[in-house]
């Protein structure tokens, strides 16, 4: 089974590359035969694991985030990410871990493929 590793820098909604590695897992996780799937927010795109957000137009992306740890992957938002954007940990999802970068790196020697949005 492959292990596939997302690591998401981009801010929520400034692009749409969030919107696409979210679009990219939910239709991997969707596969008959899905691969393991990891998420893990860095920089910006850690306001993406927010809870509470509403989004002007389409689905936001926390919620996307939501159907995918209830899919099974596993999702990490970076803790000094967190911690330099004035973020606590109980302001984000149920489900969202909270990650560093022992865990990104160990996450990444794990994976066989790692893709960057």
């Amino acid at each position: 089974m492959q292990n596939i590793l997302f690591i998401v820098n981009a801010p929520p909604y400034g692009s749409e590359r969030v919107l696409s590695a979210l679009r990219l897992a939910t239709q991997l996780a969707a596969e008959e035969f899905p691969p393991v799937l990891r998420v893990f927010l860095l920089s910006d795109a850690v306001g993406c694991a927010l809870s509470g957000q509403q989004a002007a137009a389409g689905v936001p992306l926390g919620q996307m985030l939501a159907e995918l740890i209830d899919a099974g992957v596993k999702v990490y938002a970076c803790r000094t990410c967190l911690d330099a954007r004035g973020l606590s940990a109980d302001r984000l999802l149920a489900g969202v871990e909270v990650g560093t970068m022992p865990i990104l790196a160990r996450l990444t020697l794990d994976a066989d493929k790692v893709l960057s949005f």
